[in-house]
């Protein structure tokens, strides 16, 4: 990524949060790095140094500020192929995949070589994989140590490291001074049992939609929304071990950003849990490029976000159940099929009793068990189906897996068409130029009879068309 200096320095001075992520400053006078929204003094531009990532910023001896904390500073969305690669590749590494595999793995589960993978990732981020693996484990590190009271030893395993020695070493190598020096700075911190995270986003973020989306579609015992608030269980298979948990989302009082609060059983993978759950509320969301796009269509509702996934599996079986039928009758045909097929599972909140099943447990059935819930035979092979090629790891339905192949697997599902596989694109890869079609909705907004005029139309909405489609079903909702 090549940055111009003076842009840089212009939005430093005027501390444009819509560059916040977009680059890093270093301070040759203090050795530390900021993000654009610091509200340290402006040093003076020649002792500026503009980095694309936080990576490059410590790859080139600088150390993080204390006071701005890049390590909350939000993501970006790309659409752009190699951009979106070393997007993916970087999304991997903060689920903590290099952890447990070497970078060739890493480039195979992508489908280049690692030869391609290094030179895209060092075009982005202007360091290799590697580094930008330690600078996440590092910075992941310094948000448990400073927002959490877990042991060192359990922030050390937590992030990734195989040893607390070695990171005791490399923590005090990169930021000069140790874990439990910066523990002894840290303010009071949550509760053991819980851990807390500050998720940060570009404004405007129209909480309200989001959480109005998730309600309509919430499956009880796994889903609820209450009180402003949006609480959920969730699963993560690491090295073979199944972890269960609990998550909830709110908007924070202070910042820009979401206040997540996770359940302390899902520590050992929190990487993967954060992941998930900046890629559910879609943080990385560039609200301002989006708005200049889809315009008039836009002007409502400019914080309208994509809801995405915690689990892939999960949205492809929502998406088959929900064929031609009102959100609320998905929703209910939903909550038979994990009453059925799902884990019962405490948890400290009254409305989250269950979790939904995993690909391995449905892949197993017989599509008559599910046929018997009252659901449709077609759909009920569908889900077996899908299943199947998920726990086979011939199909993966994360942000990261190939989008035109995974498309085309989906839709050589029997009972998968144009519209689950691009609804599925839409949120389980967090796809932003998806379109499900032909949707009667969509159809009805645009006061369009014809799906292939919709899709004419629907061209200058590219590369958001999936944002459009949010409107244009946002723009039904009666007002309450």
């Amino acid at each position: 990524m090549l940055l111009d200096q003076d842009q840089c320095y212009r939005a430093l001075r005027t501390h444009d949060a819509r560059f916040d992520g977009r680059f890093f400053v270093g301070v040759a006078t203090t050795g530390i790095y900021c993000r654009p929204v610091c509200t340290a003094r402006t040093p003076h531009q020649r002792n500026c140094r503009f980095f694309p990532s936080a990576a490059a910023a410590e790859a080139g001896g600088f150390r993080p500020c204390l006071r701005c904390r890049p390590e909350l500073a939000p993501g970006y969305a790309v659409v752009d192929a190699n951009r979106r690669l070393a997007q993916a590749a970087a999304g991997l590494i903060e689920d903590g995949r290099l952890t447990d595999a070497r970078l060739p793995d890493l480039a195979d589960t992508l489908g280049v070589t690692d030869r391609h993978l290094r030179r895209v990732f060092q075009d982005e981020f202007g360091v290799a994989p590697v580094e930008y693996a330690q600078t996440q484990r590092l910075l992941l590190a310094k948000r448990l140590l400073t927002d959490t009271d877990m042991a060192v030893l359990e922030v050390a395993m937590a992030s990734g490291f195989a040893s607390l020695r070695r990171f005791n070493h490399l923590f005090r190598e990169r930021y000069r001074m140790t874990p439990a020096e910066l523990r002894h700075r840290a303010p009071a911190r949550e509760p053991v049992g819980t851990l807390a995270f500050e998720l940060a986003f570009r404004p405007p973020y129209d909480w309200e939609a989001m959480l109005s989306f998730l309600e309509r579609r919430a499956i009880p015992g796994v889903e609820a929304v209450a009180a402003g608030r949006y609480l959920r269980t969730l699963h993560v298979q690491h090295r073979g071990k199944r972890h269960a948990g609990w998550l909830q989302a709110a908007l924070s009082r202070r910042r820009s950003a979401l206040h997540v609060t996770v359940s302390a059983s899902l520590a050992a993978v929190l990487p993967a849990v954060l992941s998930r759950a900046k890629h559910l509320f879609d943080l990385a969301c560039r609200p301002d490029e989006i708005a200049a796009v889809l315009g008039p269509l836009a002007a409502a509702r400019p914080g309208l976000r994509l809801p995405g996934a915690v689990d892939g599996f999960e949205v492809a079986v929502r998406a088959i159940l929900g064929q031609q039928v009102t959100v609320r009758a998905a929703a209910t045909i939903a909550a038979r099929f994990v009453g059925a097929f799902g884990e019962p599972f405490e948890t400290p909140h009254a409305a989250l009793d269950r979790l939904f099943p995993e690909a391995a447990a449905i892949a197993v059935r017989d599509p008559g068990e599910i046929a018997a819930l009252g659901i449709i035979a077609t759909r009920a092979r569908a889900i077996v189906a899908l299943a199947r090629e998920i726990d086979a790891g011939r199909l993966r339905l994360e942000p990261t897996a190939p989008l035109e192949d995974t498309i085309a697997a989906l839709e050589a599902l029997p009972g998968v068409g144009p519209w689950t596989a691009q609804y599925i694109a839409m949120r389980a890869l967090a796809w932003p130029d998806a379109f499900p079609h032909p949707d009667v909705a969509v159809l009805k907004a645009m006061a369009e009879r014809m799906a292939p005029r919709a899709l004419v139309t629907a061209e200058t909405w590219r590369p958001w068309r999936a944002y459009a489609v949010l409107h244009l079903w946002k723009s039904l909702e009666t007002p309450t």
